[in-house]
């Protein structure tokens, strides 16, 4: 478990005058389920989208598993890419596909040389299984509920079976039954195939179920990192009232109006 399979080291971002990493030292174990949390626009999704070279970090090193990402060329991170799957907050399917074509859609990009089309047709249903979908492979999108979509989108992620999967606010605008079956199968893939999974959520119920650490960023770093034991026990007063959603209320209307 203490076996490091990825590490941000100084690692500054910036978007013109918004800075968004100062200084971002992280490392993430591999097998464990780390979330991470912060607020709105701190830039957690923005340390996903460097890990597989979709943003390019200013400064810093991004290692994964003992190869620099921050140094690869298009070609290198493709193969990354084949490693480490993102599922995104929309779940981001093609409404003019199928779910069978979408959950296919990375086997397509990057196996399609290696696999035949039955085998792509059974690693589909595999996936779909996996996730409690079996047999809709001929649904479109549309006729999905949100719940279902990220199910797909999930299934989508895992049919390439990566060693990685990130996992984008993963239960965002889904009821509670919807959100326990999502955090049911990110510890659940962690277990059976031992899938490093790191998870961006403002959900801090979810954050408790399925944590083996927890992360805060705030300020353009990490903050706060333990199990989630040690994150409810924090002294530190940027992280308890994170936890308890708790802020500093305007102490009168025309202030609030006022400022």
């Amino acid at each position: 478990m203490a076996d490091e399979l990825i590490r941000f080291e100084k690692v500054t971002k910036a978007f013109g005058p918004k800075v968004i990493y100062t200084g971002l030292n992280l490392d993430i174990r591999r097998g464990e389920v780390l979330t991470i949390v912060g607020g709105s626009g701190v830039g957690k999704s923005v340390m996903l989208k460097m890990l597989i070279g979709l943003l390019k970090a200013d400064t810093g090193r991004i290692v994964f598993d003992g190869k620099e990402i921050t140094e690869m060329r298009e070609e290198e991170l493709a193969v990354v890419r084949q490693r480490i799957a993102m599922l995104f907050q929309s779940a981001a399917l093609f409404d003019s596909l199928s779910v069978g074509e979408n959950v296919a859609y990375g086997l397509e990009e990057h196996f399609r040389h290696k696999m035949t089309k039955e085998e792509r047709a059974e690693r589909v249903s595999w996936a779909l299984s996996l996730v409690g979908l079996p047999g809709v492979e001929l649904m479109r999108p549309a006729d999905l509920s949100g719940g279902m979509r990220k199910r797909v989108g999930l299934a989508r992620a895992i049919a390439v079976k990566p060693e990685v999967v990130l996992y984008d606010e993963p239960t965002t605008g889904l009821d509670p039954i919807n959100t326990a079956r999502v955090n049911h199968l990110i510890t659940g893939l962690q277990q059976a195939l031992n899938i490093t999974s790191v998870v961006i959520t403002h959900d801090m119920k979810s954050v408790f179920e399925i944590s083996d650490r927890v992360a805060m960023v705030h300020g353009g770093r990490i903050i706060s990192i333990g199990t989630t034991e040690e994150f409810k026990a924090s002294k530190d007063r940027r992280v308890a009232d994170f936890i308890t959603g708790h802020a500093p209320v305007k102490e009168s209307v025309e202030e609030l109006l006022n400022s």
